[in-house]
């Protein structure tokens, strides 16, 4: 609590080291994976910028998707091809101290942490190794983060929340993870992974979404700096890349779950967007509504894209840099009950240890607004902490 405000963090990032993680593997791992530890790489600096020093925690590191602008050598803008031997580096870090160094993967170092800034729930988006050439392999890590999350939001259940994350490769494996942890008290969303050229509205991903119904969770998307959609066509360019995959990848999550009419079959799904801007969103409402008319190709929809988006199971994290002005905005527009604050701990986006100070100071956001956006707004979207 900060000034006698509660404080849900809708969107911060956890993922787990390979020596917390390794326990959880299942020894079929081993037998599939003889060589596993030649997949751990050394944790030499924290996703905020920490040096560490060793000896160091490792990450497994299974492979890759894909490619574009967040793996290919950077080319500065102005500049006909990247230079030689360029090499991306290390966001600048926007918060005043770097937080813990492990807070990344130790559930006592980030409580501390979220202590400091005044946060009382944390929802954690989760890192899972994921890419190699055996899809049984992606499975069982999945699985396995998820047994580490268990025992890491019991650390204190009632304050660190997480998503399961699924991928869209395994269909029948996503829905049993859904049965398995949808009850329990630190799994409150979904984060889909999805193939490249694979579509949010694909029919075989019916399953995934009754169950997600069933069990009363979010459908979350988070967009993500090295991958689609556009990273085929954002010449090499991080500033281009950062600055346009992660509205546009949101943007086109969003079109495709409401005009699909996946809200029309599941009458109580929730979906809601993670780093991904908001100010955007009264455009592109307008837009997706006029395209409805104007484009047609989507099914028969029982309501208009406005309603989808404003009628109380569509949600938003804010980002800091957009700030207060475009917060009353879009609150405006499309109602208080819709933006989330976060801060991207650990991550460099954060303003940490002063990012919930930050929202408390923003005089555009003031009266009864204030603790929508800090709480009351999450507690809708992911439940009752």
């Amino acid at each position: 609590m900060r000034n006698g405000f509660k404080v849900y963090d809708s969107d911060t990032h956890v993922t787990a080291s390979a020596e917390d993680l390794e326990p959880y593997l299942a020894s079929s791992v081993k037998e599939l994976v003889p060589e596993l530890e030649q997949y751990k790489t050394p944790i030499r600096r924290t996703s905020a910028g920490s040096v560490l020093e060793p000896p160091y925690s490792h990450r497994y590191s299974l492979g890759g998707f894909g490619g574009g602008w967040g793996s290919d050598a950077p080319r500065t803008l102005g500049e006909a091809a990247p230079q030689a031997n360029a090499e991306r580096r290390t966001q600048k870090f926007m918060g005043s101290r770097l937080p813990t160094a492990d807070g990344e993967w130790v559930a006592e170092s980030r409580l501390r942490d979220m202590d400091e800034e005044g946060v009382d729930v944390q929802l954690m988006v989760p890192g899972v190794p994921r890419g190699h050439d055996d899809p049984k392999v992606d499975v069982e890590f999945i699985r396995a983060n998820h047994r580490f999350l268990n025992d890491f939001c019991e650390t204190s259940p009632h304050r660190l929340k997480a998503l399961l994350t699924l991928d869209a490769r395994f269909i029948e494996d996503s829905v049993q993870e859904i049965k398995t942890w949808g009850k329990t008290s630190w799994a409150v969303g979904i984060w889909l992974n999805l193939p490249l050229d694979f579509p949010m509205d694909h029919p075989s991903l019916e399953p995934v979404w009754a169950a997600v119904a069933e069990e009363g969770l979010c459908v979350v998307h988070h967009s993500f700096s090295g991958g689609y959609p556009g990273y085929r066509d954002l010449w090499q360019n991080p500033f281009l890349g950062r600055t346009a995959s992660h509205p546009w990848g949101a943007m086109r999550a969003v079109a495709s779950f409401v005009g699909a009419g996946i809200m029309d079959r599941y009458p109580s799904i929730r979906f809601s967007i993670l780093e991904s801007g908001f100010g955007w969103l009264p455009f592109w409402t307008a837009r997706m509504q006029d395209q409805v008319e104007y484009m047609g190709y989507v099914p028969e929809l029982k309501h208009t894209i406005t309603e989808y988006m404003t009628g109380g199971r569509f949600f938003a994290s804010i980002v800091l840099h957009e700030g207060p002005e475009m917060v009353r905005m879009v609150s405006d527009m499309m109602g208080d009950h819709l933006l989330m604050y976060s801060s991207d701990y650990p991550h460099p986006e954060t303003r940490f240890p002063g990012s919930v100070d930050l929202v408390l100071n923003w005089e555009a956001v003031e009266g009864d607004l204030l603790p929508k956006i800090l709480w009351d707004n999450a507690v809708k979207c992911f439940g009752e902490p």
